[in-house]
């Protein structure tokens, strides 16, 4: 039987994200509330600029006081699509005390203040939810907190930015330059006009904060991800991946260490074979691949943002979180019950290609693999190119702690017969 009191549902923010909510909210009601078992209502839309028309939203719903909404008391659910850490973290805090449950889209808050946010959920029973906030309409966080509540995820690798993954396979297929790539992407909308957060993977560490945490059940914040941009990848990177059968991605990688002991979280750029699944990832899309003990390997892929597709993942959570309104119940909270260290970067063993300009004359590979030698980083395959007193001379190394690849990129530094490190890039997927 449904109810016919509707549930009543505050939107904050109207953008490009929350105009999709309200539209599907919309034109999409009576199925809603089918699903949900009781209808649902927009109670009320807050936006910083109320002049602006918009289309298929009742003026009259329309403010700028999005205090005040919040703490109303007859909203069942606020909608958090404001981004950034203020004011959305007191309005979601608000929320809770006033009797609200929140679904968001806000990366940067939860890998920020996460476990606070859990907590102020927790206190005053109610529901925290964020498909929304990783990968836009791929079931994600969903999966790892409940499909895979009963196994045991060790790694979480994927492309978690539609940008940057735009930008490195426009290079890979045509041969441009990061810039000319970049101008594509902003001229096309992929890229906002600044777009640091993106080439500089500050969204995607935030992403890998935010699965690190759920596939771990360890408190993992953003301060406690590495993080390396995209921005000095250039075309002869993508010439010398292609000579070893590989591409280039800005990867998010979560692992728990081989002991068990303890868990890692990274954004970086990365080599990848053509033959793994990643490798196959076009233009602006995302993938994700999960590998756990009893599932094995498991990728979801799919658009990872635009109005509809995060719209999709926002509307998916807030019919999860009407129907437990509807049953007098919560979902799943925060599980950081494993509370494991986070270690740094120091620790983490990946293979690497390393490309040097060097003297070209007799013993500098000897000087070059002695120095590899004696800091315990192994040598896999090493290619050399010269002409007119100069080389070109590409290592690849066996999987290597990055702490010796420092000690070893520093001390070659120092040889005469090195003019200077050209690239350094990790190889992952193998």
């Amino acid at each position: 039987m449904m109810r016919t009191r509707p549930l009543k549902v505050a939107l904050l923010g109207c953008g490009v994200v929350g105009s999709e909510v309200a539209r599907i909210m919309t034109t999409h009601a009576d199925d809603l509330a089918a699903r949900i078992g009781a209808p649902v209502e927009l109670a009320g839309v807050a936006v910083r600029r109320p002049s602006k028309v918009r289309e298929g939203i009742d003026p009259a719903l329309v403010t700028t006081d999005a205090t005040a909404l919040v703490k109303r008391g007859d909203i069942d659910v606020v909608v958090e699509v404001i981004g950034g850490i203020e004011p959305a973290r007191t309005l979601i805090t608000t929320a809770f005390e006033h009797g609200a449950s929140v679904v968001s889209a806000n990366k940067a808050l939860l890998a920020q203040d996460g476990a606070d946010l859990h907590a102020a959920a927790e206190a005053n029973n109610k529901d925290l939810y964020y498909e929304a906030a990783v990968a836009g309409a791929i079931p994600l966080i969903r999966p790892l907190r409940e499909s895979l509540a009963g196994d045991k995820v060790n790694r979480v690798l994927g492309i978690v930015n539609g940008t940057t993954n735009f930008i490195l396979d426009k290079m890979d297929s045509t041969g441009a330059g990061y810039q000319e790539a970049l101008d594509e992407a902003m001229a096309l909308g992929y890229a906002e006009a600044d777009p640091t957060a993106d080439v500089e993977a500050f969204d995607a560490a935030a992403k890998a904060a935010i699965l690190a945490g759920i596939a771990f059940h360890t408190r993992v914040r953003l301060d406690d991800v590495y993080r390396e941009g995209m921005t000095e990848v250039t075309a002869a990177d993508f010439a010398s991946a292609k000579e070893m059968g590989c591409t280039i991605k800005l990867l998010a990688i979560c692992e728990r260490a081989a002991d068990g002991r303890s868990v890692t979280a990274r954004v970086h750029p990365a080599m990848i074979p053509l033959t793994h699944p990643l490798a196959s990832v076009r233009g602006a899309y995302n993938a994700v691949f999960v590998e756990s003990d009893a599932s094995g390997q498991l990728m979801f892929y799919g658009p990872g943002a635009g109005g509809a597709p995060t719209a999709s993942a926002v509307l998916g959570d807030l019919v999860a979180v009407c129907r437990n309104r509807l049953n007098g119940a919560t979902g799943p909270g925060e599980s950081a019950y494993a509370a494991l260290p986070v270690s740094g970067m120091g620790d983490v063993f990946t293979r690497y290609h390393i490309s040097l300009d060097v003297a070209d004359k007799p013993g500098v590979l000897a000087q070059v693999a002695t120095v590899f030698a004696e800091h315990g980083v192994s040598i896999d395959t090493v290619r050399q190119q010269g002409k007119d007193g100069e080389a070109s001379l590409v290592v690849v190394t066996h999987r290597a702690s990055d702490a010796a690849l420092g000690g070893t990129v520093e001390a070659l530094r120092q040889l005469d017969t090195v003019r200077g490190v050209a690239s350094i890039m990790r190889v992952e997927g193998e």
